[in-house]
């Protein structure tokens, strides 16, 4: 009788262990010393063996938390096409927070079945598995198994999948980012497309993977839990806990440490400390919009908070004055150097028709607004430029006025794509808490302060001597 070979006995350790598939395809990268990759390999298995409990209640449903880079979608590509070797009839159905990344899922896990040896002593997917590609049905984001109709769907949040049923559910990475954390409309589209059209592709008896970043409450992981929270097993792995790193190799402690000294405070804690952006409670909970800014209005106004340090920015809104509300016409959000800020705050004064502005004079706002008066008058145009002191405490101003501001402030339809760095500073601005910058939260302030409801419309009688810079 001949004894197996090595590779024969590596080959059959890698049909009964997930973790050992892993190893053997991608030693590299899955090495013994990474007992994060095998906990979750480890969990997968025993997820998809139907042998995950959450207490004493078995579970088909795992949250899988995991920092960027550490090889989550890497080892969620390896078990689908695990499953399909020791089942050629589970039909897998994933989805990304678009196209393009649903069908480079899709392509991976297909090219690992179908990859080829470059060396006769290399183990590949074919020494595993007798699962192969279906010739002629192979495309990226479809694809079957030799013997089958269908084995594979990748798709984008918000894609049909109608007409295919499927027995493994994975998403990864459903929101795409913080700006889109940042939008509850964005947030709800979502929801309802999985609630809607996804879940309804299950079959009975599915299991389901919902890997991605805990970006903000109300998103797909926070929102599934919810609604069915003993039904979940939740596999949440911070970068660093309680200075032990996640993996040294992949992030080290001093890098993570410089990334959250320059980095933003809420994205770093979402990526890298598992915890989500709003957690500590945001400070406004949403603006209103509109779809067509008035034909005319009480007046055409705007208001500048000027950097007051070169890590600052210059945030100026311009908006037009219709009664009670400000309909915001123009924003500049911006780190560019005073030469560069003035021009373009008196290109946008011009292009929107300002007639009143009103400029902080702290830490030489006052000759950046004469500077732009002066910019002003040279193209004939007509504008009043005023500047003043602001000496009221600043955190106390934006929290006080942030009801107004949510109420009273109108936004034009996809202000978030428009100025995606003035939407994030304000969405991500915490009531409680140190903010990295708050120019953004000031100049909203600023402009409800001077222009809004509790001022009404601006007249000369508004100002004193020392606003006028006398």
């Amino acid at each position: 009788m001949n004894l197996p070979t090595r590779a024969e006995i590596l080959c059959e350790i890698a049909r009964r262990s997930f973790w050992e598939f892993c190893r053997l395809l991608s030693p590299d990268f899955y090495k013994q010393d990474r007992a994060y990759l095998k906990e979750i390999c480890d969990t997968l298995q025993a997820l998809w063996e139907r042998r995950l409990f959450v207490g004493d209640k078995l579970v088909t449903n795992l949250l899988l938390q995991v920092p960027p880079r550490h090889g989550k979608s890497r080892t969620l590509t390896n078990f689908s096409a695990w499953v399909l070797g020791k089942n050629n009839n589970e039909k897998v159905i994933t989805a990304s927070f678009n196209d393009d990344l649903a069908q480079d899922f899709s392509r991976h896990t297909r090219d690992i079945i179908a990859e080829e040896k470059n060396l006769p002593t290399q183990i590949v997917y074919s020494d595993i598995f007798s699962a192969s590609i279906k010739q002629g049905d192979a495309a990226f984001h479809k694809w079957a198994l030799e013997g089958q109709f269908f084995n594979y769907k990748g798709t984008g949040i918000g894609g049909s999948i109608t007409g295919r049923g499927g027995s493994v559910l994975v998403v990864d990475d459903p929101v795409k980012d913080a700006e889109t954390a940042y939008n509850e409309m964005a947030l709800q589209k979502i929801w309802l497309w999985y609630t809607g059209t996804f879940l309804s592709r299950a079959e009975e008896g599915a299991i389901q993977i919902i890997c991605m970043t805990p970006w903000a409450k109300g998103d797909l992981g926070q929102l599934g839990i919810e609604a069915e929270p003993s039904a979940w097993y939740t596999l949440s792995m911070p970068a660093c806990d309680g200075g032990k790193m996640l993996c040294p190799e992949l992030l080290s402690f001093e890098r993570y440490q410089r990334m959250k000294l320059i980095g933003d405070e809420n994205i770093i804690a979402a990526n890298y400390d598992m915890q989500r952006i709003d957690i500590k409670g945001r400070l406004y909970s949403g603006f209103q919009t509109y779809a067509e800014l008035p034909d005319s209005g009480t007046g055409d106004v705007g208001y500048v908070d000027t950097a007051d340090e070169g890590s600052d920015y210059l945030c100026a809104i311009l908006a037009r004055q219709k009664g009670q509300l400000l309909y915001v016409t123009d924003v500049i959000y911006t780190q560019e150097p005073q030469e560069k800020t003035e021009v373009q705050l008196t290109d946008a004064v011009i292009s929107n028709s300002t007639k009143s502005l009103k400029v902080e004079s702290n830490n030489g706002g006052r000759a950046f607004a004469r500077n732009v008066q002066r910019m002003i008058d040279a193209k004939n145009s007509r504008c009043m430029v005023w500047w003043f002191h602001q000496s009221e405490n600043k955190k106390s101003r934006i929290l006080t006025n942030a009801p107004l501001a949510q109420s009273y402030v109108m936004f034009p339809e996809g202000w978030e794509i428009r100025w995606p760095e003035f939407y994030m500073s304000l969405m991500a601005y915490q009531e409680e808490g140190k903010n990295k910058h708050d120019d953004a939260p000031d100049a909203l302030t600023g402009l409800v302060e001077h222009f809004g409801v509790k001022r009404g419309t601006m007249s000369a009688g508004d100002f004193s001597a020392s606003d006028l810079g006398l």
